[in-house]
């Protein structure tokens, strides 16, 4: 308990943003660099430790390590060193679980029926860092044959484990609307073509369009949060822009809703003598447990919660899932306070409980 600790309020204390990870990579780096296993750096601003006991396959675990542009509001006496960033997310409790569970496989190594890959990705917060990691072939090289991971979790108790067969989290991506129309004085507006207003339709018609095209069993969201036009009050405004995000859970309810957003992004403008065009981001795939491997966890670890329904929250564990079987859990902070807010914090405790999680998960 103390060691893992001792870890976390390290991490915790310096925050570091999407790849550029100097300090974080330093201490894991470091830290591996005197266990018995073998480091390899395969992509940018990502560290693996392979524990080679013999076998023909391997389990992979992986920790995120990145923290989040947020000021730091928890007075703890390991709070953040680093003005404006923050582990607002858990990722350094993350990171500190598996560096704890590296110092195990170092002790029991000769103990071990499979090999074990520990991955430390960049990015899970910015840009999908773990895309980056599978696409060097590491998971095939290693002949890992399953893949694991874990994700503090508000609102659950400390140490309580929970998961779901199937959907846990959804397919996101960011969703940028940009209406052109002819900016004029208002006293003369009907001579040009107002922005804000076929913005204003496009953003209710596109929320009709996601509450009652799609079954309502069908879990998705469709939600914009940001709406800028205009720059004068008295003068119609020459663009308009929305932000937001979409998220699905099948690739089908996902794309449905992307390409009649598009048609809505073009068609609803048009009815204002304006122009609209959609851009969406890559965005992350839905995390979908693998159902054999998930149903073997909750007869092995039978006090496990099994969730009802699966998480809107995105998560890019899931380009791992694309290359092997995985499943992904929350591990219960026992605290409420919000991930990504400036309050959030966890119960200490419940680190151990996830060390001890992936030890257990050495049996499958």
């Amino acid at each position: 308990m103390e060691t893992v600790i001792t870890y976390r309020r390290a991490l915790h204390r310096i925050p570091e943003l999407g790849y550029e990870l100097p300090q974080t990579l330093a201490f894991v780096k470091t830290h591996l660099a005197a266990l018995d296993c073998a480091v390899a750096l395969p992509s940018q601003s990502a560290i693996t430790a392979f524990f080679d006991a013999g076998a023909k396959t391997a389990l992979a675990f992986r920790a995120d390590m990145d923290a989040l542009p947020i000021e730091e509001k928890t007075s703890a006496s390991y709070a953040s060193c680093h003005a404006g960033q923050m582990h607002a997310c858990g990722h350094d409790g993350h990171t500190a679980m598996l560096l704890a569970f590296a110092d195990w496989l170092s002790a029991h190594k000769t103990e071990l029926k499979s090999n074990v890959l520990l991955i430390f990705q960049p990015a899970e917060e910015a840009t999908g860092g773990a895309q980056s990691v599978c696409a060097t072939g590491l998971l095939a090289a290693h002949n890992v044959r399953a893949a694991f991971g874990l994700h503090l979790w508000p609102g659950l108790p400390a140490g309580q484990l929970a998961t779901r067969p199937g959907p846990l989290m959804a397919r996101s991506c960011e969703v940028n609307v940009t209406v052109t129309g002819k900016s004029i004085h208002i006293a003369k507006s009907a001579e040009g073509a107002d922005a804000a207003e076929a913005a204003a339709a496009l953003l209710l018609e596109a929320y009709r369009m996601e509450r009652t095209e799609l079954p309502a069993d069908c879990l998705r969201l469709l939600k914009f949060g940001e709406l800028h036009a205009g720059t004068v009050r008295n003068a119609l405004a020459a663009t308009a822009v929305l932000r937001g995000s979409l998220r699905a859970f099948y690739d089908a309810d996902f794309e449905f809703l992307q390409r009649r957003l598009r048609e809505l992004s073009e068609t609803v403008p048009a009815q204002f003598g304006c122009t609209g065009s959609l851009r969406c981001t890559e965005g992350i795939p839905a995390v979908h447990n693998d159902e054999t491997l998930t149903e073997q966890l909750f007869a092995m670890r039978p006090e496990m919660l099994r969730l009802t329904e699966p998480s809107m929250t995105a998560e890019d564990f899931s380009f791992y899932g694309k290359e092997v079987p995985a499943v992904f859990s929350f591990l219960g902070t026992g605290r409420s306070e919000p991930l990504h807010g400036d309050h959030f914090d966890f119960e200490e405790s419940t680190l151990l409980a996830g060390v001890e999680f992936y030890k257990s998960l050495l049996a499958l």
